[in-house]
């Protein structure tokens, strides 16, 4: 007995270990366990996993927990940095640039007829050797521009990096970079670039492959060159805002800094001084290296489902709409003669499958797309180094291989059918002491969740897959997170909230979704660019307030009926009357210079007699029924 009691409390502890979330999917279930196993075995906190075939999300679940506390659980709406998995979005930029007539792949970088000239800080006074002024947009695409990061540019004798003798790629060293240029920390991607530049090539462009991180940054600024915009404005304008895609930023370097369902990470022990230059030691995986200014080599942060909803946009196949041609496509995922196996972002075969791997300190990642109509994304929060990291690569290779493979049959359902615009101008109609009316402007969902919470700002999403019950009186709906309230579930465009404290402040946040026979029913949320507001209820209850704007009321207090006489500037036009939790009990038009409300069938107690002109509120008062 004890022995079975001990394996159902390892089971039990493994589930809570590794809780999966997201919308089931019984038909892939192993794909649940194989992950499972997968983070078992290398220890992996957090895992996002997103697979579409033939242009339909069928599995978007997560793993483990978002947080190191191991307090969150992970869900699909979480991002988490997805390191190199950031060149193919470059080479998707660069390419779609190419194909507006913006960019040539033939166009040189550096130099007076480059595309990076005017750049002070990077001008032909830098250069050493003189064939940097060859190198091409298609060289730096390609990891030919002619550095090797594995040849060694040692660092000074006082560099706090002397453990880095071994390579020569800038991104790990920020410190002893602006210490060499003179520059200010942190870290600059101009400074990157340039430290490269005054160090020479390694090789002459386009005659060898050596993967380069700096090559990819540099591509980050001529897209800024060539756009006028900084680099992720342009990917979001051009790129991700066209396809519904919200959820991809660059990152920031500081735990403290991470955006609101963004995960954490977790390093390998690594420390290094701070890349801010206060002397204070840090983990790599926060501070160590500058991620902000990695942005076109390494500095995004994901969901698996947006990069997959980007990935089937450019997959060459035509169940979802392309936004590069086919023969843009097939430019950008055809190998170099240096290197047949990487293209431009892409590391290829002769499969015609496309994919790319990303790792940081805290991060793995692998996004994909097979000639057989598949793609998927897998982020995870924690790399595997040392003795075991080639088996933990080749077996994340091989986890969406084995879980297709297993799968017999797979449902019809597309996950990628969320709204693309959420609702938006959210604002109030009228407060009283207990209540308000909320309106918005309709997204384009098939419905809308309104979540409220009394005096601080909500900080809970609602979660796909999950269906939520609203209740106009607050605190009656549905609990998301932790004293957010769903007030609203509905097709409608307004609400009338009830039920609140007298001269709170309540916080909104409006959400769209869609539920129907393409989402296999399951409820799909948008939740970035969602609309948010705030407001009080009135502290405005007496009588006097009444009278100020020519309003009378008598008797108060009353037995059978209210009397109420207006001025004719008072333009009074709605009255209602509710009780102390906000329950609305009478509402009436008022079409004169008086009215009269029976309240001979009420309870006796206290009540709140509101106003209105225009749906705007006007004033209100207590009222005591006898």
């Amino acid at each position: 007995m004890k022995t079975h009691l001990s394996f159902f409390f390892l089971f039990a502890l493994l589930a809570s270990l590794f809780a999966q979330t997201g919308p089931l999917v019984p038909q892939m279930s192993h794909c649940d366990n194989q992950i499972t196993q997968f983070m078992n075995t290398y220890s992996i906190p957090a895992a996002t996993v997103a697979i579409t075939k033939d242009g339909k999300l069928v599995y978007m679940r997560a793993f483990g927990n978002a947080d190191l506390a191991g307090t969150e659980p992970t869900q699909p709406h979480h991002m988490f940095r997805i390191a190199s998995l950031s060149k193919p979005i470059t080479g998707i930029a660069i390419m779609k640039l190419v194909q507006d007539n913006r960019l040539s792949l033939s166009d040189k970088v550096f130099g007076p007829q480059g595309r990076l000239a005017g750049n002070a800080f990077l001008d032909s006074a830098h250069v050493t050797d003189n064939r940097i002024f060859d190198i091409t947009i298609q060289h730096l695409l390609e990891h030919t521009g002619g550095w090797n990061r594995d040849v060694a540019c040692t660092p000074s004798p006082t560099s706090p990096y002397a453990w880095h003798a071994n390579h020569c790629d800038p991104i790990g060293f920020p410190l002893h970079v602006t210490q060499v240029l003179g520059t200010t920390n942190p870290v600059s991607e101009d400074a990157l670039i340039r430290f490269l530049m005054e160090k020479g090539l390694n090789f002459t462009p386009g005659s060898t492959y050596a993967y380069s991180n700096i090559g990819y940054l540099t591509l980050g600024l001529v897209i800024e060159k060539v756009t006028g915009m900084s680099y992720e404005q342009y990917v979001q304008k051009a790129i991700l805002q066209p396809l519904g895609i919200c959820d991809m930023h660059i990152g920031k370097n500081l735990l403290a800094d991470k955006r609101e369902r963004e995960g954490e990470y977790k390093g390998n022990g690594y420390t290094a001084p701070s890349l801010y230059g206060t002397g204070n030691t840090v983990p790599w995986e926060y501070g160590g290296w500058n991620l902000e200014a990695m942005d076109a080599h390494g500095g995004w942060i994901a969901s698996a489902r947006d990069l997959v909803r980007l990935l089937v946009a450019v997959d060459g196949f035509s169940t979802k709409a392309d936004i590069l041609s086919s023969a843009t496509i097939q430019t950008m995922t055809t190998g170099s003669t240096s290197n047949v196996n990487y293209a431009k972002g892409w590391t290829v075969n002769a499969s015609n499958n496309w994919w790319h791997t990303g790792a940081l300190d805290g991060t793995a990642s692998l996004l994909a797309r097979t000639s057989g109509g598949y793609t998927w994304a897998i982020i995870l929060n924690k790399r595997v180094i040392g003795s075991s990291s080639n088996n933990f690569w080749a077996d994340l290779d091989g986890l969406p291989w084995n879980c297709l493979n297993q799968t017999i049959s797979f449902p019809s359902h597309d996950l990628l059918d969320f709204p693309s615009l959420n609702s938006s101008n959210l604002h109030f109609n009228g407060q009283g002491s207990t209540s308000m009316k909320v309106k918005w402007q309709k997204g384009n969902g098939n419905f809308r969740l309104l979540i409220a919470r009394e005096g601080a700002a909500v900080d809970a999403f609602p979660l796909d897959g999950e269906d939520y019950t609203g209740n106009a009186a607050f605190g009656m709906g549905d609990e998301v997170g932790t004293g957010n309230f769903v007030v609203y579930q509905g097709m409608d465009d307004s609400v009338e909230i009830t039920g609140l404290d007298p001269a709170k402040t309540y916080h909104f946040r409006l959400f769209d979704y869609n539920k129907n026979f393409n989402t296999g029913f399951h409820s799909l949320y948008q939740l970035c660019d969602y609309a948010a507001a705030s407001a009080k209820t009135s502290t405005n209850t007496s009588i006097t307030d009444l009278t100020a704007q020519g309003i009378r009321l008598f008797p108060n207090p009353v037995r059978d009926v209210l009397h109420l006489e207006f001025s004719k500037a008072s333009g009074v036009d709605q009255l209602q009357l509710s009780n102390l939790h906000g329950q609305l009990m009478r509402r009436q038009a008022v079409t004169g210079l008086e009215a009269k409300l029976d309240v001979s069938d009420l309870p006796a107690q206290m009540y709140v007699l509101t106003l209105y002109k225009d749906g705007r509120r006007v004033g209100s008062a207590k009222v005591v029924i006898e």
